[in-house]
């Protein structure tokens, strides 16, 4: 099957799909179609494990979404079947570029699709068949339309005889399904890779090339490398001092400072001073890739660059850790939140990120070497997201530990109604609006259509 035959099919498909459902089910079939057409068309491109991990991760994130239906699973899914895509035909490119070529393809593709000659094949009509289709059917078929409508207008009963009925399509939801199902499996299918994008992928490989040229780059032209290199040294030498500084007034701050605040007031000041810290590793990690984004890797002279910026990655880890022990100490005390995960999930990716910041200075890697494998963490981050039901796991530690149980607050949880209904009907709770809007919700995907559900309100025990 050819590229434009693909497109159509898919069109099709969607339009099957969506045509008066609501967003559910059909999503995560539309996603198990395009892996399946791209493991079944292309199968012979798949050359690395990575394929095979990526069609797995596909599969699982299409099922997820198919369960859930939130906005995590559907992210994952998206960007799982697309680095699948990607991967599959332009397996020579960084990973890391798909995300500047979908929105580029976004908007080029309302204008690529009018260029024909691009995407569909220009041939004349050699077999018989299709000379018969258009003699026998398509040119007797213009003609009896035109004189239908010529004779229609001369009498009534032979107009109703084929227009006293009505179909029963909703035209401009046919309309724009049909549009919109063609404008996705278009710019999938026969997306535009603009040709700097390979000539400058190798900006992005992990090893530096032409070593001897590196070597004497300077950052300013109006500074030579040995002035340079000081000037590094200083700056690395008053920031290990400044952070030493920093951690220890943010650790008082944070386990010995006497809080006689409201917890609302201790959240804030938590989440804030997580944020700082946040903000403070990606900073940290800038400077790194500040001074060793070339010569500096292969310096002889730069072996005090090198120590001052290994003993800033540590303190900057001694930082994460203890930031890493006030959140546990606070969700002890308070409970779990989404954002409380969300925390752990930040300092973890923030450790692997030094992790592999250390790794780039001690092997001599690019800074594009940091970015693809922090690229690939993201993208591990957005599955576990959208395979766990976290919900489910705050409402149940919370209750077991009995923090975070406010009626209101576990009905504003997601996927977590079976145990949320237990808890509620054993302590006589109400969880007021926030619990009526949520069983709202269930009544309306359990009465959905079976296209646009979400299997995991199916599968809900009756509200007693």
């Amino acid at each position: 099957m050819k590229k434009h035959h693909i497109i159509l099919v898919c069109s099709f498909i969607f339009l099957l799909l969506f045509y008066r459902e609501d967003p559910g089910l059909n999503w995560s079939i539309f996603g198990l179609v395009l892996t399946g057409f791209i493991c079944y068309f292309f199968q012979d491109k798949f050359t690395e494990r990575t394929h095979l991990i990526l069609v797995i991760t596909s599969v699982l994130s299409c099922l997820a979404f198919g369960w859930y239906g939130d906005a995590a699973s559907f992210f994952a899914m998206a960007i799982s079947i697309l680095f699948l895509q990607f991967k599959t035909q332009d397996n020579k490119l960084k990973i890391v570029q798909v995300f500047p070529l979908i929105i580029l393809n976004g908007i080029t593709s309302l204008g690529r699709i009018w260029i024909f000659k691009q995407w569909l094949p220009e041939k004349q009509i050699h077999n018989n068949f299709a000379k018969k289709l258009v003699a026998f059917v398509l040119i007797p078929a213009i003609f009896l339309g035109l004189f239908f409508i010529v004779y229609s207008f001369g009498s009534e009963h032979f107009s109703s005889l084929f227009t006293d009925y009505q179909l029963d399509i909703d035209m401009p939801q046919f309309l724009l399904l049909s549009i919109a199902g063609f404008y996705i499996s278009f710019s999938f299918w026969n997306y535009w890779v603009p040709e700097v994008c390979y000539e400058k992928n190798e900006l992005l490989d992990n090893e530096f090339k032409n070593i001897a040229e590196v070597k004497n780059q300077n950052t300013f032209s109006f500074l030579d490398l040995d002035f340079e290199r000081k000037s590094g040294v200083i700056t690395l030498v008053l920031l290990n001092l400044m952070l030493l500084v920093f951690i220890a007034t943010y650790n008082y701050e944070q386990f010995f400072e006497v809080a006689t605040a409201q917890a609302s007031k201790l959240s804030a000041d938590t989440h804030e001073r997580v944020n700082s810290v946040i903000l403070s590793i990606l900073m940290a990690v800038g400077v790194i890739m500040f001074y060793f984004k070339g010569g500096f890797n292969f310096d002889k002279k730069a072996t005090l660059l090198k120590t001052l910026s290994k003993i800033w990655i540590f303190l900057n880890g001694v930082l994460i850790v203890s930031t890493f022990v006030k959140n546990a100490e606070y969700v002890s005390f308070f409970g779990l939140t989404y954002k409380r995960l969300g925390v752990y999930a930040f300092l973890i990716l923030a450790i692997i990120g030094l992790v592999y910041t250390f790794l780039k200075i001690a092997k001599q890697k690019t800074n594009a070497y940091l970015v693809n494998q922090m690229v690939w963490y993201f993208y591990g981050t957005v599955l576990l997201c959208s395979y766990v039901n976290w919900g489910n796991l705050i409402t149940n530690y919370n209750i077991s530990v009995n923090k975070g149980v406010t009626p209101q607050f576990l009905s504003s949880l997601n996927f977590n109604d079976d145990t949320r209904r237990t808890y509620f009907s054993q302590n006589h709770l109400d969880g007021g609006k926030t619990e009526i809007q949520r069983e709202e919700l269930i009544d309306f995907y359990q009465n959905s259509t079976f296209l646009s559900k979400a299997l995991y309100y199916d599968f809900l025990t009756e509200k007693k």
